[in-house]
C-alpha cells in the first residue's frame, strides 16, 4: 500500500509540474533580432517619447500639427503595450506582441467609453523588407490576413518602429504599395 501511495504521489507531482510548465515555457520562436527588438521596448517600458509627423507634408492630414506622444508602458513577458496620442485623441495604442509566426504588431483603436473601433487591431508580422533585415532596433511588420479583411485597401500595408539609440528617437513609419504613406518622428523625454 505504502509503494502504492509513493507510485501516486510521484505521478501526482509529476503531473503538476508538467501542468506548470506553460508558466515556465521558453520564449516563442523568434529570431536573435525579434527578442532583443521585443528586450530593448521592455527595458524602455516608462519611457516617453513627443514628436510629430514628418510626413505627409499635407496641411489637411488629421495628425497635422498636432503633438504626438507615444508611451511604452504595459511590458509582459507576452507584449509591450505603446499608448499613442495624437493631440488630444488617446484612442490609438500599438501592441507588440511575441508570437510562433514572429513579432506582430496590432493597432488597438478604441472610442472614448472604451469599446473597440469598429477598425481595430488591424497589423502584421515581422519580417524582412526591400532587402533590409530587421535588427534589434527595427521591425518591419507586413499587414495579416486579419487587416487584409478588414481593410482590402491595405494588404499591401508595411509598418516600421525603429528606435535610434543615438538620437534617442523613435520612428513609426508606414508604407503602402512600397510607396510613403505616413511617417512620425517622436524625441525620448521621459525615462522611468
Amino acid at each position: 500500500m505504502k509503494k502504492q501511495l509513493k507510485s501516486t504521489a510521484v505521478l501526482a507531482s509529476s503531473l503538476l509540474l508538467g501542468s506548470c510548465a506553460c508558466f515556465f515555457a521558453p520564449d516563442y520562436d523568434l529570431t536573435n533580432e525579434e527578442l532583443a527588438f521585443f528586450d530593448n521596448l521592455t527595458r524602455m517600458c516608462g519611457s516617453q517619447f513627443v514628436g510629430e509627423s514628418a510626413f505627409p507634408d499635407d496641411p489637411n492630414h488629421d495628425f497635422a500639427g498636432k503633438k504626438l506622444v507615444a508611451t511604452i508602458d504595459g511590458c509582459g513577458p507576452r507584449y509591450v503595450s505603446i499608448p499613442f496620442q495624437v493631440g488630444e485623441d488617446k484612442s490609438r495604442t500599438w501592441l507588440i506582441f511575441k508570437t510562433d509566426n514572429g513579432l506582430r504588431l496590432r493597432h488597438d483603436h478604441r472610442h472614448e467609453d472604451g469599446l473597440p473601433d469598429e477598425q481595430t487591431l488591424y497589423g502584421g508580422y515581422s519580417a524582412p523588407y526591400k532587402g533590409e533585415q530587421p535588427t534589434q532596433y527595427k521591425q518591419f511588420f507586413h499587414a495579416d490576413d486579419y487587416t487584409f479583411e478588414m481593410i482590402p485597401e491595405a494588404q499591401s500595408n508595411v509598418w516600421m518602429l525603429d528606435y535610434n539609440p543615438e538620437t534617442k528617437e523613435l520612428t513609426y513609419y508606414l508604407e503602402r504599395h512600397q510607396e510613403p504613406r505616413y511617417k512620425a518622428v517622436l524625441k525620448l523625454v521621459g525615462e522611468k
